[in-house]
């Protein structure tokens, strides 16, 4: 074996080990450690205590977590956060802590666990694990849908301000976000643009946690946020229709009823604009890592939601009665692109 091979074998035990990292992340997490270093180093023995550890086995987790930069040593048997662990702080901009306790908890790590099923049936393996589908189990149990919406709100703070920078909003009079979470990114784009008004379309449950983050960052007078199913009705006020992070959620059939829905509410000058990453026709290594997890991602949990190229989105947009007017560059620090469609006339 040459040292070629041998630095090959090691970068893929790295990746085989995966599973591992993920959950001594998960710990960390769910330990505090983060918050606990936040004020400065700290030994094991006192984080054992502060954290309610067995102190040699802490010590053995922290040891690992400096191998892969997420703690640093400065002296012996204390530690201190590096740049990467500050992100799991609950208290850190940027944030890892909600989204590291979704992805590496249970419902997450037992259905990826049931890959294989998946890639040989094509179907979900989280329905298979749980007997019922991803969506109705977010909403029959209430701590995982907490977990769930928090680390979709802590990934929407990110994106937000690098979308509402990344794409100009300004031509539209009213932007109606549909299935918009809890209101960030539309909060950030009524911000970037004084002059546009919002609509947010979601849940009954989500969209009273959208009224609270509207009125708590000053928008409840430039805003309104309706209850209901995207599938059913979409708001027909809006000349600008968002649909960030929906459609990978949804195969064709399901994401052609949903753009069906969006063209029945809207006029032949209005703009659907979907926030997605749009994958190149060939793999490859320059495919953005996260997107490559969340194409699998859909595959094991939601039962025919994946990631499009750009020829399969044109697809389900024309067969919806749109067409893609333009494909906008890669928006910095995300893999998002916003893709234009524009109503074809009847």
């Amino acid at each position: 074996m040459t040292q070629a091979d041998a630095a090959a074998r090691a970068q893929l035990v790295r990746l085989t080990y995966g599973y591992m990292t993920s959950q001594m992340i998960r710990t960390a997490v769910e330990l505090r450690i983060p918050e606990l270093l936040r004020d400065g180093p700290r030994d094991s023995v006192e984080l054992a205590s502060l954290s309610g550890t067995h102190p040699p086995s802490l010590h053995r987790l922290l040891r690992a977590l400096v191998a892969f930069g997420v703690l640093t040593e400065p002296r012996p048997a204390t530690f201190a956060t590096a740049p990467m662990g500050t992100l799991l702080d609950h208290s850190a901009p940027g944030r890892l802590t909600d989204i590291a306790g979704l992805f590496c908890g249970s419902e997450f790590w037992q259905s990826w666990s049931r890959l294989t099923h998946s890639i040989t049936t094509g179907e979900a393996a989280f329905d298979t694990l749980h007997g019922t589908d991803f969506y109705s189990y977010i909403a029959d149990n209430p701590r995982f849908a907490h977990a769930f919406r928090s680390a979709m709100a802590a990934n929407a703070a990110f994106e937000a301000p690098f979308i509402a920078d990344g794409y100009d909003f300004s031509p539209y009079r009213t932007l109606v976000d549909v299935g918009g979470g809890d209101g960030t990114l539309l909060a950030a784009l009524l911000e970037r643009h004084p002059g546009v008004r919002g609509i947010v379309l979601e849940t009954p449950a989500m969209a009273e946690r959208a009224r609270e983050r509207l009125a708590e960052v000053g928008l409840a007078g430039r805003t309104e946020v309706v209850a209901g199913d995207f599938f059913d009705k979409v708001p027909e006020d809006g000349d600008g229709y968002l649909l960030k992070s929906v459609l990978h959620n949804w195969n064709d059939a399901r994401a052609v009823d949903l753009l069906r829905t969006c063209r029945a509410s809207m006029d032949a000058s209005d703009s659907l604009l979907i926030i997605e990453p749009v994958l190149p026709s060939a793999a490859s290594e320059s495919v953005c890592v996260e997107t490559a997890f969340s194409d699998l991602n859909m595959l094991v949990l939601t039962a025919g939601g994946f990631e499009r190229t750009e020829a399969q989105l044109r697809h389900v947009l024309g067969t919806a009665g749109f067409e893609a007017a333009e494909i906008s560059p890669v928006i910095e620090a995300t893999d998002f692109r916003v893709v234009r469609g524009r109503p074809v006339p009847r």
